[in-house]
């Protein structure tokens, strides 16, 4: 049995090719019932794709701080609902403007899924392709979504995010 209701937040992602992935096979149908929500997190420098990407399931993406992604940011296949709510999007100078990504399927097939932008900032080009059920909140009344603060907010929000150590070169964290 699939987990669900998994809540990731306060974290800061650098340096990954893939950050993030629910719903990894298709082997793995009842992952349907995964609900994943991404709060007040900070994707940086040197990440390329997966921030999160998703198959099947319902991912809730509400006030992240997207800097930096150089493939895409959001992906994902099998007929995955995204509500982005709130974040703040730069896509970066020579890297790839549009935040989603469909895998593998022609648009006749993924504009049928649910992946709404509500409240996003989109800055320096970025772009969000929306699809789906434009009144998606009725289908999922009574599921507790977090509710989403501006965007303009989201550098304050996600300032202190990640771990806290004190190290220098040469000493002990």
């Amino acid at each position: 049995m699939a987990s669900t209701n998994i809540t990731i937040s306060n974290c800061h992602f650098v340096q990954h090719d893939k950050a993030l992935l629910f719903g990894a096979s298709d082997k793995t149908p009842e992952d349907k019932i995964l609900k994943v929500t991404l709060a007040y997190n900070h994707f940086g420098k040197g990440l390329t794709q997966r921030l999160p990407a998703v198959r099947f399931g319902f991912v809730h993406v509400v006030n992240n701080d997207y800097t930096e992604w150089h493939s895409y940011a959001i992906g994902g296949a099998d007929g995955a609902t995204i509500i982005s709510q709130g974040n703040r999007f730069v896509a970066a100078d020579g890297a790839c403007k549009e935040v989603t990504k469909r895998m593998l399927v022609p648009e006749s097939i993924w504009r049928k899924w649910t992946w709404r932008s509500e409240g996003d900032l989109l800055l320096n080009g970025a772009y969000f392709r929306e699809s789906g059920n434009p009144h998606w909140a009725k289908t999922y009344k009574g599921y507790p979504l977090i509710p989403a603060l501006p965007a303009k907010d989201v550098p304050r929000l996600t300032k202190l995010v990640g771990a806290s150590l004190r190290c220098r070169v040469d000493a002990r964290c």
